[in-house]
């Protein structure tokens, strides 16, 4: 069992820090917000006053932060504190410039710094059910590995570079969150005509955009766009008919709005007959 220092205990870190006292580990805790870290003691955690009491003698710390400026802001100062053989372990969502930079500055130190987003809540932290994302130097990570995969059930080691595990985790939640918003234009559009939100919903039950989502991206990232199965002409047709029909009943679609635009841009350019997923592709030819 080792000695850990967990930096940042919100819900997502709480979560963790109840897996690894589970786990049989001691565990030091510290959040900005103390009252946070100093409930994780009644189930058998250590919180400090401040991070650098919190990692005085762990064999590792780990961190699940609110960005990149709070991860700097938090290590940063650490830096003499913390001994080449304790290892840090980021599980903070942070945006893949930055993090691969961070990465050069504390190999350039002589200290190993990995970079390990996740999908999961705050329950699956707390069950070790859940995926996580792994980057960094490949000897540490397979020294490390057999360990985050008890703390969280799968990890997908992604290579050498952090910011690769930090566009994954971005791109990840894209998805997420788009399918959310266009959640929002579902049931914008059945109320505007009348239907239920619930009854709109429960059309998916049954027909599962989600099945076809592989091949849709597959053909966004790398074609064919012709011949086409669905014009972009017809795909922007459509589009009209959800904008119009949602501003007959007095409803503004957010996500259709922006597709459209990007249709009419394709057409002036000569794609209509295309494929309706060629306006997307990326880099446009």
């Amino acid at each position: 069992m080792k000695t850990i220092a967990f930096l940042g205990t919100g819900r997502l870190g709480s979560g963790f820090v109840h897996r690894l006292l589970g786990l049989g580990h001691t565990v030091h805790v510290w959040n900005r917000s103390p009252a946070a870290a100093k409930a994780l003691e009644a189930h058998g955690a250590r919180a400090f006053a401040t991070a650098a009491e919190a990692i005085a003698g762990v064999d590792r710390v780990h961190v699940a932060l609110a960005d990149d400026a709070s991860v700097d802001a938090v290590l940063e100062p650490l830096v003499d504190e913390l001994p080449a053989t304790t290892w840090i372990i980021d599980h903070t969502t942070t945006a893949p410039t930055p993090t691969g930079a961070r990465g050069r500055a504390w190999a350039a130190r002589g200290k190993t710094y990995l970079h390990a987003p996740v999908f999961m809540g705050p329950a699956n932290a707390a069950e070790g059910s859940g995926i996580m994302l792994l980057c960094g130097d490949p000897q540490a990570c397979a020294v490390v590995l057999p360990d985050l995969e008890r703390m969280t059930g799968k990890v997908f080691e992604m290579g050498a570079d952090p910011a690769r595990a930090a566009t994954f985790k971005l791109v990840g939640n894209l998805s997420l969150l788009g399918m959310t918003a266009l959640a929002g234009d579902i049931v914008r559009l059945a109320a505007a005509a009348g239907v239920e939100p619930e009854d709109a919903v429960a059309m998916f039950k049954a027909f599962n955009p989600g099945a076809m989502f592989p091949a849709r991206a597959a053909k966004v990232a790398s074609g064919p766009f012709e011949p086409a199965s669905f014009t972009a002409s017809m795909a922007r047709k459509d589009v009209r008919l959800m904008i119009e029909e949602a501003a007959r009943g007095g409803v503004e679609l957010t996500v259709m709005p922006a597709v459209a635009a990007r249709y009419d841009e394709a057409i002036r350019s000569g794609e209509a007959n295309l494929d309706c997923a060629a306006p997307f592709r990326w880099p446009l030819e």
